[in-house]
């Protein structure tokens, strides 16, 4: 009975987190293309500010869960795939240093670079994550999540547009709209490949 509950619990912890962490770290990979300049890049970044620290709770909460409950899991993940947890520790520590550091100084070039920061943290946690799942997934080790990488980076960005669309005014709003017809497709065609392949469940 403990053993269901603790992997409900990290489903919920793990997809809570997916689900709402996703959607910023969407909009932070989708940043040079909704902001086009320096004040759009701040309302698109303010459209995502208040949540992005609460919704790391679900991240912290699902890995105490792993550490406590599923010590298999953790192994994997620290000894197998300790280069994707690497990437995925080094692209959230750098977005979060751009969003805390962009607006400590009034000049054009210091927030362009902490906006690049955003930017590349965003891309590597979706990369990585991707990466980790389809390998957890598949049972294997590194290679066997390289494949899913790219497909989950673009459910990031589809679910980020979709975020942006709600939070963002209408001029931006209509570029978001554009998102979802790119990247959902790559998604779902990319997607594909895993599944085809035969994705095993440990």
């Amino acid at each position: 009975m403990m053993d269901v509950l603790a992997v409900v619990l990290l489903a919920v912890f793990a997809g809570g987190y997916l689900v709402l962490a996703g959607a910023d770290v969407g909009v932070g990979m989708l940043l040079p293309w909704l902001g086009r300049d320096q004040r759009e890049r701040r309302l698109v970044i303010a459209s995502f500010a208040p949540f992005f620290l609460g919704n790391e709770v679900w991240l912290v909460a699902a890995a105490g869960l792993v550490a406590g409950a599923f010590p298999g899991l953790e192994h994997r993940l620290l000894e197998e795939l300790y280069p994707l947890v690497v990437v995925l520790l080094i692209g959230w520590v750098v977005r979060d240093m751009g969003l805390w550091l962009r607006g400590r100084v009034d000049a054009a070039g210091w927030r362009s670079v902490w906006d690049g920061a955003v930017v590349a943290g965003s891309w590597a946690l979706a990369l990585a994550w991707g990466s980790v799942l389809g390998s957890v997934l598949a049972g294997g080790g590194l290679n066997a999540g390289s494949v899913a990488g790219l497909p989950l980076a673009a459910l990031f960005a589809w679910h980020g547009a979709g975020f942006a669309r709600w939070r963002l005014p209408v001029e931006l709003a209509a570029r978001a709209r554009r998102v979802p017809s790119r990247y959902g497709l790559s998604a779902l065609v990319m997607g594909c490949v895993p599944v085809v392949a035969g994705v095993e469940v440990p």
